[in-house]
């Protein structure tokens, strides 16, 4: 099993725990140690891992160490949290790549068996590859959801890379790729012919601009999601304090904290991913301020995924050439479109889905306006 092959944390970052209040997330959580050996997985609900295989990364002699992570992590107080967390440590590097993309697919499919979220720290974005691999196991249609400046459909590297990843997803048998939604990306980041393969596959995006002047936006998004990944090279320079591992324009801590959070709180969220990690003082506080907010969110999950309509209200809307259906929970105030699927043996079976949506995408259809995220689900089915 690849859990075995994780590597306790270091003594040294554990050691200034003692001096520490009791009420500290270090205190508070499983960690797997050299004394202690690796925590107990029946009952955990929530797993950290180490990752540092940076070998494919975009960019060359990229490196984060977690344990810094740690140490500021460690040191936060939680929330009114109830939920049993565990640091299992670091996932050594395989001798290839491939043999750490291997042992990440095999640790998703066991913490997956065992209902457990499991929040991968470190490493190059293509670490995403393997935890897809794990729904192909499964044969279950996946949504992935990646923050990021770009598209990573690139066709330079004759290898997955970090910035190529989707191409081979895309590419790899069976398909079980349902949508792919980049948050926060940079026009100027995107090649044409990346632009060009979002819109053949109706693929979703929220430009960056869009993101920072409305964070709200992308709730419906994570809600849909089953992966989640966080490229860290999103950020900009005024988020880490460093203009020469920063974009000019980027994500800024808040927004990419609220992000966190929506990730968190959504009920199908099964992996999450903080990748390409720049080393500076101010990125360790702004990570572990990240997770810190995902397991918040998990803490106040409502409990609506798969969603059932007889728990939520009905609204129909007529438009010009069609009908469609709305739903609002009452629990959440969010809010659900109805697709429906026609395609099945000449129309006689149809199948009916919900997308998660936002109450303007609601106010659009009654002035006529078809949502765009219902238009490119539409036509994906």
């Amino acid at each position: 099993m690849s859990l075995e092959l994780l590597v306790p944390i270091e003594n040294e970052t554990l050691v200034g725990l003692s001096l520490l209040p009791k009420q500290i997330i270090g205190k508070n959580i499983s960690i797997h140690s050299e004394a202690n050996g690796l925590p107990e997985l029946k009952g955990l609900q929530i797993v950290l891992i180490g990752l540092s295989e940076y070998r494919n990364s975009f960019f060359a002699n990229t490196t984060y160490n977690v344990n810094q992570f740690r140490k500021v992590f460690y040191e936060l107080y939680p929330g009114n949290w109830n939920l049993k967390i565990a640091d299992l440590g670091d996932l050594p590097n395989g001798e290839k790549v491939e043999d750490t993309y291997f042992a990440v697919k095999e640790i998703g499919i066991h913490l997956k068996q065992m209902n457990i979220i499991p929040v991968f720290i470190g490493g190059s974005h293509d670490l995403l590859f393997p935890l897809y691999e794990v729904f192909q196991k499964f044969k279950q249609l996946v949504n992935v959801v990646s923050v990021d400046k770009s598209y990573d459909f690139s066709q330079e590297d004759e290898l997955i890379s970090g910035r190529s990843y989707m191409s081979r997803i895309i590419m790899d048998k069976p398909n079980v790729l349902n949508n792919y939604t980049n948050i926060g990306f940079q026009t100027y980041y995107c090649a044409l012919e990346e632009k060009d393969l979002m819109e053949k596959l109706y693929f979703d995006g929220i430009r960056l601009g869009q993101v920072l002047d409305n964070p709200e936006l992308s709730e419906p998004i994570f809600r849909d999601a089953d992966i989640v990944g966080f490229d860290m090279k999103c950020l900009s320079w005024q988020a880490i304090a460093d203009p020469l591992k920063g974009q000019p324009n980027g994500m800024d801590s808040r927004t990419i904290c609220g992000l966190t959070r929506y990730a968190g709180i959504s009920d199908r969220t099964s992996y999450m991913g903080i990748f390409e990690i720049p080393s500076t003082p101010m990125t360790h506080q702004l990570l572990a301020q990240m997770v810190w907010y995902f397991i918040e969110g998990i803490q106040y999950r409502f409990g609506e995924y798969p969603v059932y309509t007889n728990d939520l209200s009905k609204y129909s809307v007529t438009l010009s050439d069609q009908i469609m259906v709305f739903y609002k929970s009452e629990k959440s105030q969010r809010w659900w479109m109805e697709l429906t699927n026609n395609s099945h043996l000449n129309n006689k079976i149809k199948t009916t889905t919900l997308l998660a949506c936002t109450e303007k995408d609601y106010q659009d259809a009654i002035h006529d306006k078809i949502p765009d995220r219902w238009y490119n689900a539409v036509k994906r089915l």
